[in-house]
């Protein structure tokens, strides 16, 4: 962080800010909008899938301003995305207003949509800005985001929930909200315009996004990715049952949540250092993945285990739970970006927008099935072996990953950093070295198997 320019410590702390307050006002009606809901006459089912279409949007949304993001410029979509998502939290403090069951829920899922719009627009926008910014740092950057992002999650119920008790339901949402659209504000005003305008003529074509989505690398990083936020959906859903035998507080159940996301945000910056400078992104996905298996194995116990549910056992295990997954998160991110380049798309905007859209909605995917399985699970097999489904699909992505690096091994990798250097060049620079073949970047382009010919279109 010490070589970073005052450009890129401006981006990093305006969109460390925005993703603090944006995971505050995505979050902060846990606690009291499902007794506010049944106050209105509303079920568990109905409630519950306010809740889960949020996620469903943004998968559904975030390739879409992926493909689009150099056509319509990531600041457009950053600045209205940001403003989205401020308005609708307001808007959804004034829900309790509606008495009548189907109007409450049906302008509930209105609203949530709407914002999930947004916040798709925005966290797609800002993972493209900042890969832009950092082309050498992009691990470290994006980390620190989410790191913000984990203390965002963690502080939202808790500030939401005080509010409710200070000022009844409106006044979480409309101050938080108020929060954002300030934030909002310093985002639009600082963000550099620089590198960040609509350029259609670099945008991603259908050919180059399929073309995208099947590279193997891609798709095993896909698959650890989905694998992860099941992982944390599913502990959404079911830990709180899990743990009502061992008869503890509200309290100490809510420090039972916190301790993963807690551990994920400590960790995620220190997985970014490794991915930039020390080790390739594969085997720290590799790594993660292990991690919550074996986070997995003794958070139930497993029923083949000799052990019983303890407190020290599941606090144990969640702290695994989310060193691994934030190892898995950081590390996917980090890797497509390398992979893609690599096997010859351009290294501009258009191609972050790309991966950074695959990556957001692979996501909200993952954090959309793993609560809705996961119920599923516990209702027909109980905990201990619902926690062996989740076990199961990490050792897959495990298997997977080392079959691949013993196969293919990483050279693709080992030349990413020349590559990324050669072509955050001018256009007119990039295309002269990517087309004569005594071009500083020749030999490095020739060793990642790429040659003019095979190239996606490069604006």
């Amino acid at each position: 962080m010490s070589n970073y320019t005052k450009r890129q410590w401006i981006t990093l702390v305006v969109f460390s800010l925005a993703q603090f307050c944006n995971a505050v006002c995505v979050s902060l009606q846990a606690p009291f909008y499902p007794a506010e809901a049944e106050k209105k006459g509303a079920t568990p089912s109905q409630y519950g899938l306010v809740f889960g279409i949020f996620e469903l949007t943004v998968f559904l949304v975030s390739p879409i301003y992926g493909r689009y993001m150099s056509k319509w410029g990531p600041k457009f979509i950053n600045n209205a995305g940001i403003f989205t998502v401020s308005v609708m939290c307001i808007l959804f403090g004034f829900l309790d207003r509606m008495n009548d069951t189907a109007t409450f829920i049906g302008f509930s899922f209105a609203v949530r949509i709407v914002e999930a719009l947004g916040n798709a627009a925005f966290v797609t926008s800002a993972f493209s800005i900042i890969a832009n910014e950092f082309p050498k740092n992009v691990g470290s950057a994006f980390a620190t985001m989410e790191t913000f992002f984990g203390v965002g999650l963690i502080v939202g119920p808790t500030v939401g929930g005080a509010l409710y008790e200070l000022g009844g339901y409106t006044l979480p949402f409309v101050s938080l909200g108020v929060v954002l659209l300030l934030a909002a504000i310093l985002t639009s005003c600082l963000l550099p315009s620089n590198g960040a305008e609509a350029s259609p003529d670099s945008q991603i074509t259908s050919r180059q996004f399929l073309s995208a989505l099947r590279l193997p690398s891609i798709i095993l990083s896909c698959f650890a990715l989905l694998s992860a936020s099941i992982s944390i959906g599913f502990m959404q859903a079911t830990l709180e049952p899990h743990l009502r035998p061992l008869k503890l507080t509200p309290l100490k159940v809510g420090l039972m949540f916190v301790l993963s996301g807690s551990m994920y945000a400590l960790t995620a910056p220190f997985w970014g250092w490794l991915c930039d400078k020390w080790v390739k992104p594969r085997f720290i996905t590799t790594l993660g993945a292990l991690l919550v298996v074996v986070a997995f194995i003794f958070v139930g116990p497993m029923p083949f285990l000799p052990l019983e549910t303890t407190i020290r056992l599941c606090i144990g295990a969640l702290i695994i739970h989310g060193i691994g997954f934030g190892a898995v998160l950081v590390s996917t991110f980090t890797g497509a970006h390398r992979d893609v380049i690599s096997n010859g798309f351009p290294d501009d905007l258009s191609t972050y927008g790309l991966v950074s859209g695959i990556w957001t909605s692979t996501f909200a995917l993952g954090c959309f099935i793993g609560p809705s399985v996961g119920g599923v699970l516990l209702d027909y097999f109980g905990f201990k072996w619902a926690s062996v489904f989740v076990a199961a699909l990490h050792v897959l992505v495990v298997l997977s990953l080392g079959v691949y690096i013993c196969c293919k091994g990483s050279d693709r990798d080992m030349t990413y950093t020349n590559i990324h250097e050669c072509l955050s060049q001018a256009k007119d620079e990039r295309h002269t070295l990517l087309t004569h073949p005594n071009g500083d970047c020749d030999s490095t382009y020739g060793s990642a198997g790429s040659s003019q010919e095979n190239l996606p279109s490069i604006p």
